[in-house]
């Protein structure tokens, strides 16, 4: 139960699934899909889904590798988040727009795990909102030649400590995109 108490609502957030995030990220069309079949339930279900977009030096605003896939198409009714930082919180109206639609729970997806993911859900379960990582909606480019785990290692191992996170007042979970309760 997140500690928002005058916001009941549950949003579907999609971060950074941008064309040069994950051309060649580990199963980035089965990752894609997920996504795609939870914005489709969101927008069934009138769940506000909140598109977040990274730009910096090498994601150049505007440029084709900055744009979302094309297979997740955003309605113009659908907020966009801009951001430059990990966390989508930081120097962004993301709270705003939250705040604004009640929303207290988070439905995350996107890329990458082991840097915007993890920024933004411990970003959001710190701001006090429930927090719910979908453990196939998540994806990373590999990174091991840097000394990262290889990045399903990275996806399993962010999956397994989120469904331990904890603090008063707030939730952290995990599931499966097929799993995933919008209400409440």
């Amino acid at each position: 139960m997140t500690t928002l108490s005058e916001r009941p609502h549950t949003a579907l957030l999609v971060i950074d699934v941008q064309q040069g995030v994950v051309a060649s990220a580990y199963e980035r069309d089965a990752f894609v899909a997920n996504i795609a079949s939870l914005v489709d339930r969101a927008r069934a279900e009138d769940v506000p889904v909140v598109w977040v977009q990274h730009s910096d030096d090498e994601l150049e605003k505007g440029g084709d590798d900055w744009r979302y896939v094309p297979e997740l198409p955003r309605r113009d009714s659908e907020p966009l988040v801009h951001k430059n930082y990990g966390d989508s919180f930081e120097a962004t109206d993301l709270e705003r727009v939250l705040a604004e639609a009640g929303v207290g729970h988070l439905v995350v997806t996107g890329a990458e795990t082991d840097a915007c993911i993890r920024s933004t859900i411990h970003g959001a379960f710190a701001r006090g909102y429930d927090v719910t990582l979908v453990a196939d909606a998540h994806t990373a480019n590999d990174q091991s030649e840097w000394g990262a785990p290889p990045p399903e290692q990275v996806i399993a191992h962010t999956n397994l400590y989120w469904r331990w996170q904890g603090a008063p007042g707030r939730k952290a979970a995990v599931t499966d995109a097929k799993d995933v309760k919008f209400g409440g």
